[in-house]
């Protein structure tokens, strides 16, 4: 007698439970055959692209640097005269001045009464000249003839060369009263800018006392610093282009390079002197003011690059990427190392080969491998696909 014989309850559960299974199975074989009998053709393309391959051309080598602008020479102007009081001022800081123009007048009072006592000096010196010369032609024409002993022509002689010696005197003491006269008027001593103006009106000044400060010409320097290992690279004439905090841009020319190294920073001294404005520029000298800090660039000539447009590179998590179409227009993303940047092309230093054909816009809708459409011609706008396999910039 079999011991385990199934009771009827339970044989029937278990034909049921048999029975779903085979459903399900059957279920599950007929939806894996109907999707593998989908044509490939039915993805759809996250986004529609035109493509574009670098291109060889020649990139500017330029070298930054930042530095503070400053006077090409600042001449000092002082007071010549010692103790005289400033009557008025002629011109003020920022004024434009030219050679030998009238900056300041010192009250000339006392210097007037000097010149009148040295001319007083001169003509009493003249009259004495006179009578001395009369004498001494008397007795050189009476010479020999015994009627006037040697010594006194003698004496009438070296009275007449002293007489002279005392209007020669004479006259240079009042040359140097209408010296003095003439150093009432502070004048500037060549063209440019007035950057300082230490002078009141009413104070007494001393000899040597600084008045005025001058940026001679008006004319200004850069004076950018670079690294000792950069000097080497930057031969005297070379281009300039500085840029003010403002924004406006003027042309340089290298004129000097410091001699020495500062040993602290190991930065070097280059001298640049200020040109005219950028081409198409209408930047100001004013723009530019001595104490203020610029940036420039020297042109150091040009070198081969590959280049592609701005609009290809997308920056992802501080990297630079573009996205290159296979034959089966999907795209693989690749890695790059951009550099220069001129105009709306960018250098491309590494990851990319002349051949490859790259997404123009729009790489920041795609990821990688994701199906693009390529069209010819211009650039389509930079739009997602409305479809559900577009990705969103990460």
């Amino acid at each position: 007698m079999n011991r385990f014989q199934m009771k009827p309850l339970n044989a029937a559960l278990l034909a049921a439970s048999l029975a779903v299974v085979a459903a399900l199975t059957l279920f599950a074989t007929r939806s894996q055959a109907a999707d593998e009998a989908k044509p490939a053709a039915a993805a759809k393309a996250a986004l529609t692209v035109s493509l574009v391959q670098a291109k060889s051309t020649q990139l500017p080598i330029k070298l930054a640097a930042n530095g503070g602008m400053a006077a090409w020479q600042e001449a000092s102007i002082g007071a010549e005269n010692n103790g005289l009081r400033v009557a008025e001022l002629k011109a003020g800081v920022g004024d434009s001045v030219q050679r030998g123009q009238v900056l300041a007048t010192f009250a000339t009072e006392s210097i007037q009464a000097d010149v009148a006592l040295a001319r007083a000096a001169l003509a009493e010196a003249q009259a004495n000249a006179a009578d001395a010369q009369a004498n001494a032609d008397r007795a050189r024409a009476v010479q020999g003839s015994g009627s006037v002993s040697a010594q006194q022509v003698s004496q009438y002689l070296t009275q007449e060369q002293t007489s002279k010696a005392r209007v020669d005197s004479a006259k240079a003491q009042l040359d140097a009263q209408l010296l003095r006269l003439k150093q009432t008027q502070v004048v500037a001593p060549d063209g440019g800018i007035i950057s300082a103006r230490n002078a009141t009106v009413g104070a007494v000044v001393g000899t040597g006392t600084e008045l005025f400060k001058l940026i001679r010409q008006g004319r200004l320097e850069w004076r950018a610093e670079v690294t000792s290992s950069e000097l080497s690279r930057i031969p005297s004439g070379t281009s300039v282009v500085v840029t003010a905090p403002g924004g406006a841009k003027r042309k340089g020319k290298v004129r000097m390079l410091a001699p020495t190294v500062d040993a602290a920073t190991r930065n070097g001294l280059v001298y640049v002197d200020l040109l005219g404005p950028v081409d198409g520029g209408t930047a100001s000298v004013g723009a530019f003011k001595p104490g203020m800090y610029a940036r420039g660039e020297f042109e150091l000539g040009n070198s081969g690059a590959l280049t592609v447009p701005q609009t290809a590179v997308v920056v992802r998590d501080g990297f630079s990427y573009v996205y290159r179409v296979g034959d089966d227009k999907r795209v693989s993303q690749l890695k790059v190392q951009t550099g220069r940047i001129v105009g709306e092309q960018v250098e491309i230093q590494s990851g990319v080969k002349p051949e490859d054909k790259l997404v123009l816009s729009g790489g920041s809708f795609l990821s990688d491998g994701d199906l693009v459409k390529v069209v010819e011609g211009a650039s389509p706008a930079a739009k997602p696909a409305a479809t559900p396999s577009s990705t969103p910039a990460k």
